[in-house]
């Protein structure tokens, strides 16, 4: 990604991103590989990170394109594309290129955006924006499925900026360092719905060494209504709101997710 407002390289979270325990846990991936079977047709991921879905959907027999603006994670899914089968290999193409202005030449059945890529775009108009160009890459008929967190309002209201939270386990790297990870919210902007959190990595190396990493970045929340609106501004129409992975229909549970299906009219 570029310097701009929202935008990180990646460069120290590439290496370590897949052996982040909540990350490698997540229970997303069976649900967008079975949206990219249901769809048929050749797969876009927008923000394919290092292939945490990506890799499954090809495996999956699935043709699938990877977007993402980090050269690092980029790489990182390279090399973990190089140790699967020659026939998984040449399913994919993974492309560098900013979720806001892209051109591949090409329509897609499906266009996916998981596990929140979009929120770090801060501003409508760059929402729109992104929205616009995926709309174009869709073939009529298409769905984009658009995941993004149901915002809390206890955990936007807390009273804990500055404060290092978290409880997730270490985790072990194959070279034997120890990684500890918590967060922190530097600040709440209630106008502009943007939070400023900062991913702080504790690293203990084999021979005793310690250091900090700190990741950070700010992420713009919306609202239910809110993402319909922006979705049907850009000429979606909405056909499915979930609340989990499992397809739980949206308020089963507090907070949830909000995982929108939107589909490109014919």
């Amino acid at each position: 990604m570029d310097n701009s407002e929202g935008y990180q390289d990646y460069a120290f979270i590439a290496e370590l991103y897949d052996y982040v325990t909540p990350y490698r846990e997540r229970q997303d991936v069976a649900f967008f590989v079975q949206a990219a079977q249901e769809a048929g047709g050749p797969v876009l991921e927008v923000g394919c990170g290092t292939g945490r879905v990506l890799i499954p959907t090809a495996r999956a027999g699935m043709a699938i394109t990877g977007l993402d603006a980090s050269a690092h994670m980029l790489k990182v899914c390279r090399e973990r594309l190089a140790q699967e089968p020659p026939e998984v290999q040449e399913r994919v193409e993974l492309v560098q290129g900013d979720m806001r202005d892209f051109e591949l030449g090409r329509q897609f059945d499906l266009v996916t955006i998981p596990f929140r890529p979009f929120q770090h775009l801060t501003t409508v108009a760059e929402q729109k924006q992104c929205l616009e160009t995926i709309h174009r890459h869709l073939l009529p008929g298409g769905r984009l499925i658009l995941d993004i967190f149901n915002p809390k309002m206890e955990a936007l209201t807390a009273d804990n900026v500055g404060q290092e939270l978290g409880d997730e386990p270490d985790f072990t790297m194959p070279d034997g360092r120890v990684v500890s990870r918590r967060f922190r919210i530097v600040s709440r902007d209630y106008f502009q719905q943007v939070i400023r959190t900062e991913l702080i990595y504790d690293v203990t190396h084999p021979d005793g060494r310690t250091e900090r990493l700190i990741h950070a970045f700010p992420m713009r929340y919306l609202f239910r209504y809110e993402a319909e609106h922006l979705l049907r501004l850009c000429g979606y129409e909405i056909e499915a709101l979930y609340a989990g992975y499992d397809q739980s229909a949206y308020g089963s549970t507090y907070p949830g997710e909000l995982i929108f299906v939107a589909r490109k009219p014919q």
